[in-house]
């Protein structure tokens, strides 16, 4: 089955810029909820922010809240950080429509965390100051290092932004119907009040606020959903595989092999991979840069330098892996539950990308649409889900805007003659530069698919940022010029391969699905079916309901002709006078709307496209066929990191190397460097 999403679209919460229609997903007369609970939450974290601002006095305070921070406070701060909002809205999601493939998502990012605390977590408290940079300009050349260790922590810092500010105004818009523009307004303003005048101890606090909400949401959702089963997992997959909606589902994404399957089979097919990952090294790529590339994200590494400790650093990891892999555990519930509660169709009609299966799950268990209880816990969900956003945007801009102030004005155009008064002034301007650029950009990029950029973001942390922090803390003879090859070749290649991947828009495929979704297909475009591919271990194994994927038989080698959306509108128009029963006529009526909604969609698309045959890159299809290029831009980035360091000689880079490998080891010299 042919899809309009990339694997990284539910990631970013952002691909499709039609969602629940400009009337919003609350009803009217439940919409005064949602804006209580969004103001009830929005109150509490300005509140902390007021608080925070009177202990703002220093650059170390506003960077990294004076190393004030317990390793567990850090913890749940970096889980508030980690779990943006495609954690909580897009697995959640991508369980419902999708089934085991989806819980492949929160194994992906749990593992990447372990490679934080072997590697990353200890050195990099014991070593920085405050950023990223810090860390390479300890033993390598101060000014070239932080240019292009700015440049880069920015570059991330910006394509995840953009990500984050479009899924904001994206999940507004879908709830209760206010502009695209005011929603991306109110994430940017939101996010300068944190970070401006509450600096790194309001955005800590406000990431273990939001940490504790939505850990506390999931818990209750997933507690009301697997009750009824006994709290057996088992009994709860049982009911998943025996679930109608669930099997509709299945039998919708496999198409004509679906035909030879029994409803058992169907819904067995649910909790067996291969729904929705189809390409074994697009997979491995995207766990590549899932786990490497979250051990290079800016505003990750940050969290280390706003604890006291190594020993800290480490704690704030282990509470850190606790909170987050417990969460993801939970995504397993709310997804599976989402599916046979609420029904993949219904949420995919709210949603194409599945992003409100876990606040419309919410409003199912408190009564449905037409309930006050129901529209209370959707708003609480999603109220917190744009906690979520809004935190890790806040994340994100402080950890551009330390770039752009600590390393380029201070470490570079000042050459560090600054006082810490010119310093905190520095940070606070830049904040508002970047906080500008974010609102700008998220404007700019609404209705676009900027899935990309999230990949982007990952891309470019695992295939720049990583390689550089690991070698130059492990490796004797990484040096500046390895640094700097490392950060130019990884960046310049994630970005390009990017630019010509799937990820991409093409003029011609867009043009060609949109005619065939408006046309339908001749009989003559039919192809084979696909036999499934066998599997080791599924989470049907827990029921024992049988092991090794179902292997459907192959189809008739060429299938009927499909019609379109014209042709379906049309005959749905025809027949909808003839209907009596009115519970008949309402879905009728229902499904109408939809087909209509759907064939303006596909006239859309047409529009956007007229007269284009190209993509940004030049390219009619793409020319790197992996959506996410870390199978080929990570390795270059150790490559250039390796053969930079061989060909250049830095003095510095040696002599250096015996002290840092002290204090990275033992902490040595650390707290004179973070009070200075």
């Amino acid at each position: 089955m042919k899809r309009s999403l990339s694997l990284l679209t539910l990631l970013g919460l952002l691909a499709q810029p039609a969602l629940a229609g400009d009337a919003g997903a609350v009803s009217p007369e439940y919409r005064f909820l949602t804006f209580a609970v969004f103001g009830a939450i929005i109150g509490l974290t300005m509140f902390v922010t007021y608080v925070a601002a009177k202990r703002v006095h220093s650059a170390s305070d506003f960077y990294t809240a004076g190393g004030g921070i317990s390793g567990l406070q850090n913890g749940w701060a970096i889980a508030g950080d980690y779990l943006s909002a495609a954690s909580f809205l897009g697995i959640a999601g991508l369980i419902s429509l999708y089934g085991y493939d989806g819980f492949m998502y929160s194994v992906g990012w749990l593992v990447a965390y372990i490679t934080v605390l072997l590697v990353i977590a200890e050195p990099c408290r014991n070593i920085g100051k405050y950023t990223l940079a810090d860390i390479l300009a300890y033993r390598n050349n101060p000014k070239a290092t932080r240019i292009v260790g700015a440049l880069s922590v920015i570059t991330v810092s910006t394509f995840y932004l953009t990500a984050q500010m479009v899924g904001g105004g994206v999940l507004v818009k879908t709830l209760i119907g206010i502009d695209y523009e005011i929603s991306v307004v109110t994430v940017g303003v939101l996010m300068l009040a944190y970070v401006l005048f509450g600096g790194m101890v309001a955005t800590t606090w406000v990431q273990i606020i939001k940490a504790a909400l939505l850990v506390t949401a999931s818990i209750v959702l997933v507690i009301t959903v697997w009750a009824p089963y006994g709290f057996s997992l088992p009994g709860f997959l049982e009911s998943v595989v025996g679930d109608a909606k669930v099997q509709a589902q299945v039998a919708k994404i496999l198409g004509d092999p679906a035909k030879n399957m029994s409803a058992a089979e169907l819904g067995q097919r649910f909790l067996e991979p291969g729904l929705f990952f189809k390409d074994p090294l697009d997979q491995v790529s995207l766990g590549l840069a899932l786990v490497f590339g979250t051990a290079g994200l800016p505003h990750i590494l940050m969290r280390f330098f706003t604890v006291p400790t190594a020993q800290e650093a480490r704690k704030s990891v282990i509470w850190a892996m606790a909170i987050i892999g417990g969460f993801y555990v939970l995504t397993l519930f709310l997804g599976m539950g989402s599916a046979i509660k609420v029904g993949s169709a219904t949420i995919a009609g709210v949603d194409k990308g599945g992003n409100m299966a876990a606040p419309l799950l919410a409003q199912y268990i408190g009564g449905g649409a037409d309930s006050m209880l129901g529209n209370f816990m959707l708003a609480f969900v999603a109220a917190v889900a744009f906690a979520t956003i809004v935190a890790v945007v806040a994340g994100l801009v402080l950890a551009a805007a330390s770039a752009m102030a600590h390393d380029l004005y201070v470490g570079v155009i000042r050459g560090e003659h600054v006082t810490p008064a010119e310093q905190v002034t520095a940070a606070r301007i830049s904040t508002v530069i970047v906080g500008a650029l974010a609102i700008t950009i998220g404007i700019a990029a609404k209705g676009q698919n900027v899935a990309h950029l999230v990949a982007l973001a990952f891309a470019v942390a695992a295939s720049a940022n990583l390689p550089c922090v690991l070698l130059t803390l492990y490796w004797k003879k990484c040096n500046t010029g390895g640094i700097v090859a490392g950060m130019i070749i990884g960046t310049f290649t994630a970005i390009s391969l990017v630019m010509v991947s799937p990820n991409m828009t093409y003029p011609e495929k867009v043009r060609k699905d949109a005619n065939k979704a408006l046309n339908g297909t001749p009989a003559s475009e039919a192809k084979p079916a696909v036999e499934a591919k066998p599997a080791e271990f599924f989470f049907s194994d827990i029921i024992a309901v049988g092991k090794g994927s179902v292997k459907a038989k192959p189809a008739e080698e060429a299938k009927p002709a499909q019609p379109g959306l014209i042709e379906k509108i049309a005959k749905a128009e025809e027949k909808l006078p003839t209907i009596t029963d009115a519970a008949d006529k309402a879905k009728a009526e229902k499904d109408l709307a939809k087909m209509k909604k759907d064939k303006a969609k596909a006239e859309e698309d047409l529009k956007k496209v007229e007269g284009q045959t190209e993509s940004m890159a030049g390219l009619k299809e793409p020319w790197f066929k992996l959506k996410n290029p870390g199978l080929i831009s990570i390795p270059l980035g150790f490559l250039a990191v390796i053969i930079g360091s061989l060909l250049f000689r830095d003095r510095r880079s040696e002599e250096m190397w015996e002290e840092l490998y002290v204090r990275q080891n033992t902490g040595i010299g650390a707290a004179k460097a973070a009070a200075h």
